[in-house]
């Protein structure tokens, strides 16, 4: 135990990388060679978001598996979320103060307008990633698995929509999105209790999306090179740091600061695009609703013969008891 502390501890505040050693210098053939250069990896003092995300998880599964066993210790960590809620409260807060000043420091180092421009390319390619996702790659895979329009749910969830919009925030647009889905839609409410709060808690397809998308702009902005494998990180990050996104305004600029780190990128480039996220983030937030409700909606379609096997059974160990209470009263 001691030994996966420790190990979790260094990659929170250590990274691994590997890197190419040249020979000498006085070597001129050797350095034109590079099958001769030397290969060698070291820990450099970085934070390494993605290892301490992997310890996270195994921590959370143990921390689950041995339920009052370790009751003390999931205690902590749940007052802790608490206390960090409430301190998130009060940056929120303050935040629109410290928005002002870092958008009127991008205006001043600007210098043309071509960063602005940038930007707004950015808007339209997040806008039109999430609009592409929501309305066509979520529809396609709710038609393949239940064979029914999916159109047709998005206009009963017409409600929820435009309170996701409003409010910017899963959390508050649940006991809509319940009502949508139950009443228009016609779905158990056995399903939909017990997919929606969990579905708004870790279904952030929207925002994991914008992320990536956010970290890249930003990457470019800076004219940083990103390999394949440095892709590859930035999407497993991103989705994986999306799952632990609090579902309240402009949480996700918090969890991109993770993302930003995972390729070396300061945590101040945020400030680059707070300008337009708080727009994004409403569209982002539809987008998450929608994937909830497309979930609920392919889980009700296949437990359909389960739920009637299930109130059959009720019904007929009702008749039963109401039988045996007869005959003894009798």
């Amino acid at each position: 135990m001691f030994f996966f502390y420790s190990a979790s501890i260094r990659a929170a505040l250590q990274q691994y990388q590997t890197e190419l050693v040249p020979p000498s210098e006085n070597d001129t053939e050797a350095l034109q060679d590079i099958n001769l250069w030397k290969v060698q990896g070291t820990f450099i003092d970085s934070t390494n978001i993605l290892g301490l995300v992997v310890a996270s998880i195994i921590l959370g599964i143990a921390l689950s598996s041995m339920k009052s066993e370790t009751a003390t210790v999931a205690n902590f960590f749940r007052e802790l979320n608490i206390l960090m809620m409430k301190i998130t409260r009060w940056v929120i807060w303050f935040s629109p103060i410290g928005v002002l000043f870092l958008i009127c420091a991008k205006f001043i180092e600007s210098d043309n307008m071509d960063v602005f421009l940038r930007l707004g390319v950015y808007f339209g390619t997040v806008l039109g990633g999430i609009l592409f996702h929501g309305f066509i790659v979520l529809p396609i895979i709710y038609y393949c698995l239940t064979r029914k329009n999916p159109y047709l749910l998005v206009r009963h969830m017409g409600q929820a929509i435009a309170t996701a919009f409003g409010t910017s925030s899963s959390s508050a647009t649940i006991p809509v999105t319940l009502q949508c889905l139950e009443e228009n839609h016609g779905v158990d409410t056995r399903i939909t209790r017990f997919m929606i709060p969990i579905g708004a808690t870790i279904n952030m397809d929207g925002t994991a999306l914008y992320e990536a998308v956010a970290v890249l702009f930003i990457a470019q902005l800076r004219n940083i090179p990103l390999s394949f494998v440095d892709i590859l990180a930035i999407s497993i990050t991103a989705t994986a740091a999306s799952i632990g996104a609090a579902s309240i305004p402009q949480a996700g600029l918090v969890t991109m600061v993770m993302v930003l780190d995972v390729v070396g990128l300061p945590p101040e480039d945020v400030s680059l695009i707070v300008a337009v996220d708080w727009l994004l983030d409403r569209f982002r937030t539809v987008i998450n609703v929608m994937g909830d409700s497309y979930g609920v909606g392919i889980v009700a379609h296949h437990s359909k013969g389960l739920l009637k096997k299930l109130d059959n059974d009720e019904y007929s160990n009702g008749i039963n008891d109401n039988n045996v209470e007869l005959r003894e009263r009798l």
